[in-house]
């Protein structure tokens, strides 16, 4: 008698099912309807789909594509500091019916999985920002938006590396990330409950980029007010240049933001990269030129003698953590009214020495001040750090850094406590600043944080 032994198969490897995946990233951060946008996309799959939408307080879908060829590119060592070189993947016109706005590609691929193994419908996903600028820039609004782009590729790590150590590969800092890599949005934390409450409100804002500052200069002259929201850190000269020189011809600019202006950033590859050596700032090769005024490093750094607070009434050095970094943990995030008299204040009933926006705890994460000296039970500035002296101290909260970040600075003061500085100041056009990076979390929660922001955009922005 013959017995059969069936002994068990094992699918090849050929035969598992390969990683899904799709993710790609826009040939330019900004467009204007008439464009044509290009998108570089990498994808294990054959084919995938994609669409694009406005995004604000609601979601709009403006075009959709599927069926467009998959192709999977090789990722270079270098794709951190100079991106991924993908070629172009598809394009698509920017309509005339596009508002200005911010905008999300969502990149969708899909399969069946293994061909013996592991089988079942697997989905991929991911998304590729980018803003729609007004096709008549100040016919609609002359509030203009300049997203903190910036901000948004320093912190982001694809690739490897991103200018922090703590989420780069082995623990090492970056210091030259690029644009044409997928990823890295903060839009959703700051941006867009500002953005989601004007619109609701009936508040009309043209959108921009931070490099639109530095190579579309021309751009802010259709505008009265200039919006700053959230966590604006990096900033280039000519952003700085262009956007004091609006402000000396009239304009308005309002801070809705912290940690504003804090790192100074080159421009490299025609706005496709941006440097930053920060710390290291004697690698920075202008270091060894002497030639200080563009060292990557904190503006308010004493080589480059341009603290931000020239610019925006507050700085970091002066400022710190609320609620974040173990500082200040378990008191209210709240600011304390000293000058409710103030036409920012108008309508809200606030009284001198009163509070508000702890609820929402509006103050933190990340905080701008200015140094202060009281007189009468009311703060001034020294203007010893560069703050204007016409720059009229509204409110604070105390707020300060954690001794990693602040003690490679040979002038900081050890154990200094700041604090966040809401205030106002006119150099030509005039300048708030909310001194916060979490304003925008008190906006369709707390009345008084809504009409303080009202007030500006109405006296500031007609």
């Amino acid at each position: 008698m013959l017995i059969a032994f069936i002994l068990p198969r094992v699918a090849s490897a050929a035969s598992e099912p390969r990683p899904l995946y799709v993710e790609g990233y826009a040939a330019q951060l900004s467009y204007a309807p008439g464009d044509e946008a290009s998108f570089h996309v990498s994808t294990s799959a054959p084919k995938f789909a994609v669409e694009i939408a406005r995004v604000g307080a609601t979601r709009e879908v403006v075009w959709k594509g599927s069926d467009l060829a998959g192709t999977e590119h090789a990722v270079p060592e270098n794709a951190s500091s100079h991106g991924c070189g993908w070629p172009v993947t598809f394009k698509v016109p920017v309509g005339a019916n596009w508002r200005s706005g911010y905008y999300v590609a969502t990149l969708r691929a899909q399969d069946g999985g293994g061909r013996y193994t592991q089988r079942g419908r697997r989905t991929a996903e991911s998304d590729v920002h980018f803003v729609v600028r007004s096709a008549l820039p100040g016919r609609d609004t002359k509030i203009l938006l300049q997203l903190a782009t910036n901000t948004y590729n320093a912190y982001n790590n694809w690739g490897g590396f991103s200018l922090y150590a703590y989420n780069g590969a082995g623990g090492n800092q970056g210091s030259r990330v690029s644009f044409h890599r997928p990823g890295g949005s903060q839009f959703a934390r700051w941006e867009l409950p500002f953005v989601a409450w004007a619109e609701r409100n009936g508040i009309a804002l043209d959108y921009a980029v931070n490099s639109d500052l530095e190579f579309r200069p021309d751009l802010l002259n259709a505008y009265r007010l200039v919006l700053s929201v959230g966590h604006d850190e990096y900033w280039s000269a000519p952003m700085r240049d262009h956007l004091e020189a609006y402000i000396g011809r009239g304009g308005n600019v309002a801070f809705f933001s912290g940690n504003s202006v804090c790192w100074q950033v080159r421009s490299e590859a025609e706005g496709q990269a941006l440097v930053c050596w920060k710390q290291n700032y004697h690698q920075d090769p202008v270091f060894a030129t002497g030639r200080y005024a563009t060292l990557t490093t904190a503006w308010s750094h004493h080589l480059i003698e341009r603290p931000e607070n020239t610019l925006t009434g507050v700085g970091f050095l002066w400022g710190g953590y609320r609620k974040s970094h173990g500082q200040f943990m378990e008191e209210p995030a709240e600011f304390t009214v000293h000058r409710p008299e103030h036409w920012v204040f108008a309508g809200t009933d606030l009284k001198r020495g009163g509070a508000f926006g702890g609820r929402d705890t509006i103050v933190g994460y990340e905080c701008d001040g200015c140094e202060l000296v009281w007189r009468d039970g009311l703060p001034y500035p020294t203007g010893r750090d560069g703050t204007p002296t016409n720059f009229t101290v509204l409110s604070s909260c105390p707020a300060r850094w954690h001794p990693n970040d602040a003690e490679w600075y040979e002038k900081w003061e050890k154990g200094r406590t700041g604090n966040a500085v809401m205030g106002v100041y006119e150099r030509g056009g005039t300048v708030f600043t909310a001194g916060t990076t979490d304003w925008s979390h008190g906006l369709g929660k707390d009345p008084v944080v809504e009409r303080i922001t009202r007030n500006i955009l109405e006296r500031l922005g007609k």
